[in-house]
């Protein structure tokens, strides 16, 4: 019998090969091994981060197979929602339990997140008109994403860190970043406008998957930190889909897993990248692609706000205790653009869309707080009369930023100016000046 026992942070788990015989065969002078096993279907479990717990995987083909190497992985593939996926408000709003996510959640919570959903909303519509109008040089929506963003909202700590993508809008704004700033770096007049270190959230990666790296680096720097007796800390990593394709996410996951770095990744699977389906890059949930890592995983509902804050606050109390990173795929979906430069009626139908639809965030929350008379339809007058008020606040944001200086850009390029970029600073104000 051949058992392997491996810590992986989602249990220990172990991996029976089953009987194992082998025979020394000798030919033309080369030694080889001839093996012989018998194998199960695959039975992992995931969905928890408590290693108390035991599970047992078995990652052969049927016994009996005329093929081996069948991967037990495409019964569950990329483009369907995977069996282990954790969902607590399911899509007509009634609350369920979840064994190893409990809710820790009060109605205030839940208001407080529906709020924030529809004000996210609310700028993402105001942003993507602006764009239209001409006063934002692009902008990326995220109609249909706003529970991933309030749910990581009330999961945070106190000293965690968020390296988003270009896409947590709404995130960035509940953690203190200003409608100006969030704009000015789509009107093209600042890089990052805001203080990452007072709010916590870090500068927009342009390059997709490159901020996985920056924020396992991050996430190194946290760890010393604490080792120096500072307060411990974990740092929360959005990517896409797409970035799993990209070398720099792959080696920040080697990374990660090697330094045993506090950092969550949460990959928002939102079904396209750009234009390609999820499909093109992988045959199976993103998920499970992380345990090749050595880092545990777990696919959410990521319409599922309640849910998305269970798994969170989890998997960042488990990156702070030490134990290492944790991988979370939410399951989405993007009905907005990529961008506001693309088309999506050229790649997705109409039927698609209105699929999706059907499982949107907000409707799903507000449903269960109504029901419960939590809300009534007097606050959600409210509601509508503060959202009015602030789409007006994201429409004149957008004309408090003024043009920057451009030999004023090359200021904060290193921390000490080199005098290559001092150079560069008189040759861009002596051709501004002559223009």
């Amino acid at each position: 019998m051949l058992l392997y026992q491996s810590k992986s942070g989602v249990g220990t788990t172990r991996v029976t090969y089953g009987t194992v015989t082998s025979s020394l065969v000798t030919f033309y002078g080369t030694v080889g091994f001839a093996w012989n096993w018998t194998c199960r279907r695959p039975e992992l479990s995931y969905g928890t981060l408590n290693q108390e717990e035991d599970v047992t995987e078995t990652i052969c083909a049927d016994e009996g197979s005329a093929d081996p190497f069948v991967l037990p992985a495409r019964q569950h593939p990329v483009n369907r929602p995977d069996p282990a996926m954790v969902r607590i408000l399911d899509e007509q709003g009634h609350l369920t339990t979840h064994p190893d996510f409990p809710v820790d959640l009060s109605d205030d919570d839940l208001v407080k997140a529906l709020e924030m959903m529809v004000m996210t909303r609310r700028l993402d519509v105001e942003a993507t008109a602006l764009q239209r109008h001409g006063e934002l040089g692009l902008w990326p929506p995220l109609l249909g994403q706003e529970a991933t963003q309030a749910g990581a909202w009330l999961a945070l700590g106190e000293q965690d860190q968020v390296f988003p993508t270009y896409r947590e809008q709404g995130l960035a704004h509940a953690m203190g970043v200003s409608l100006a700033d969030i704009l000015g770096a789509w009107d093209g007049t600042a890089h990052c406008g805001w203080d990452t270190v007072a709010t916590r959230f870090s500068a927009y990666p342009v390059m997709i998957g490159s901020g996985t790296l920056h924020a396992v680096g991050y996430a190194m720097g946290v760890q010393r930190d604490v080792e120096a007796g500072g307060d411990p800390a974990a740092v929360l990593n959005f990517h896409g889909d797409g970035a799993m394709s990209e070398g720099d996410t792959n080696e920040a996951y080697v990374f990660a897993a090697s330094m045993n770095a506090p950092v969550v990744f949460v990959c928002v699977n939102n079904q396209w990248a750009i234009s390609e389906p999820t499909t093109v890059q992988s045959p199976s949930s993103l998920f499970r692609r992380a345990t090749g890592f050595g880092i545990p995983a777990v696919q959410v509902d990521g319409n599922d706000v309640i849910a998305m804050v269970a798994v969170l606050r989890s998997a960042l109390k488990y990156a702070r205790s030490g134990k290492g990173p944790v991988f979370v795929e939410a399951w989405t979906y993007r009905m907005g653009a990529h961008t506001t430069t693309d088309d999506p009626t050229r790649y997705r139908t109409a039927e698609e869309e209105s699929t999706w639809g059907k499982t949107d965030p907000i409707v799903r929350l507000r449903t269960y707080l109504q029901d419960r008379g939590v809300i009534n339809q007097a606050w959600l007058d409210g509601l509508t009369e503060r959202e009015e008020t602030f789409g007006a606040e994201v429409r004149a944001a957008v004309h408090d930023n003024a043009t920057p200086v451009m030999a004023d850009l090359m200021s904060d390029v290193y921390a000490e100016p080199t005098p290559d970029v001092l150079a560069d600073a008189e040759e861009i104000a002596s051709w501004e000046e002559d223009k």
